[in-house]
């Protein structure tokens, strides 16, 4: 049985059913960490985005962050399991490394991520962290498909 599950959070009701799916793998010793990545928010050059606060809007993010994981944490405690978070910070790196990294650092033994199912068009230009971190993860990987 698997003992400590790194699960990706990102407040979509496909990463709930992914934390769903890691609480009830999770017998009474096993450890959940819950994870959400902030991503840096870059200026946009030109004149109709000059009244932008980027510094606003990447607190707004954190806030986020923050209010998702607590809300993630509550869900596993309320299911009786041990679990803590963390959020990352992407620092331009692609998403999946930077799981994949934290999930090496922590020395988890399974990851449980929810995967949107995107294809053609909107997979190309949004692009898959899931199956990204399936291609880079040194551990299983298991994929909760949105419903």
């Amino acid at each position: 049985m698997y003992q400590r599950t790194f699960v990706p959070i990102d407040g979509s009701a496909t990463s709930e059913r992914a934390l769903k799916e890691a609480i009830s793998l999770a017998d009474n010793t096993a450890q959940l960490r819950l994870v959400y990545v902030l991503e840096e928010i870059y200026p946009l050059d030109g004149e109709g985005f000059a009244f932008i606060d980027y510094a606003a809007l990447q607190e707004a993010v954190r806030h986020t962050g923050e209010r998702t994981l607590t809300q993630a944490l509550k869900t596993a405690q309320k299911s009786g399991k041990k679990a803590e978070t963390a959020l990352l910070e992407a620092g331009g790196k692609r998403i999946a490394n930077v799981l994949a990294s934290d999930a090496r650092d922590w020395q988890a033994d399974m990851i449980v991520i929810g995967t949107h199912g995107r294809t053609g068009l909107n997979r190309m230009l949004l692009g898959s962290v899931a199956e990204g971190l399936v291609r880079v993860a040194s551990i299983p990987v298991l994929l909760i498909r949105a419903e």
